[in-house]
């Protein structure tokens, strides 16, 4: 387990880094993201979803405000239209982040994990426990892209992956997209408690896997 942490501690670190530089020189802000589909609204349905999906899109670079992305999403192209955006974006965020792990993240993985065996560690323990950490990554920023790259770099099988991802952001996407339709500039309240309630039901879900995959361990012992 140690060697798993070790990795996942080592993209957490290289993504708190893109997050500090992008606060600190102020390249992507929420407030930002809101002026440019602002202006990008009289432009028409269609190149507003395009832009929506490369904000979200660049967010395995950039450390793209995400929730407040597809809220936002919703708020300009309404539910429908913002959703299927969001969700295309999202999703090819993802498979960005587990093709380019897939086929390079060896590199990486030879850096941090010196030996053979740790690397072997690393894999079977993210085979354990990867489906979980991508199913709630939502609850944590930065989890879900660090989580789409441990994927691809223990070669968790494609068709796992994307089901777990799927999963994971299909009820994100749906519920903050929904809640942004109907906001407005006078009653942001719906986006606000969507944003809450999305968080809480994540980690009690979180918490309650954890306590019921505990008790049928302690059953079979």
């Amino acid at each position: 387990m140690k060697a798993l942490l070790k990795l996942i501690l080592s993209f957490t670190l290289v993504f708190i880094s893109i997050f500090v530089l992008m606060k600190f020189t102020g390249v992507i802000t929420i407030e930002k993201v809101e002026n440019w589909l602002l202006i990008a609204k009289d432009t028409g349905v269609w190149t507003l979803m395009f832009i929506v999906v490369v904000i979200l899109m660049s967010d395995l670079l950039l450390s793209i405000p995400t929730l407040a992305t597809v809220t936002l999403s919703g708020y300009f192209l309404g539910h429908l239209y913002g959703a299927i955006a969001s969700l295309a974006g999202l999703m090819l965020v993802g498979v960005m982040g587990y093709l380019l792990s897939y086929y390079h993240g060896d590199k990486i993985e030879m850096r941090v994990l010196k030996t053979r065996e740790q690397r072997l560690d690393a894999r079977q323990n993210f085979a354990q426990h990867g489906i979980v950490m991508i199913l709630f990554s939502r609850a944590i920023p930065m989890l879900p892209e660090i989580s789409a790259c441990m994927a691809g770099m223990t070669k968790m099988p494609f068709y796992k992956f994307i089901a777990a991802w799927s999963l994971s952001i299909i009820p994100y996407v749906l519920v903050c997209s929904y809640a942004g339709s109907i906001s407005s500039l006078d009653n942001p309240n719906p986006a606000i408690y969507s944003a809450i309630s999305v968080n809480i039901v994540i980690w009690l879900a979180w918490y309650a896997t954890r306590k019921l995959g505990k008790h049928a361990k302690t059953i079979a012992n």
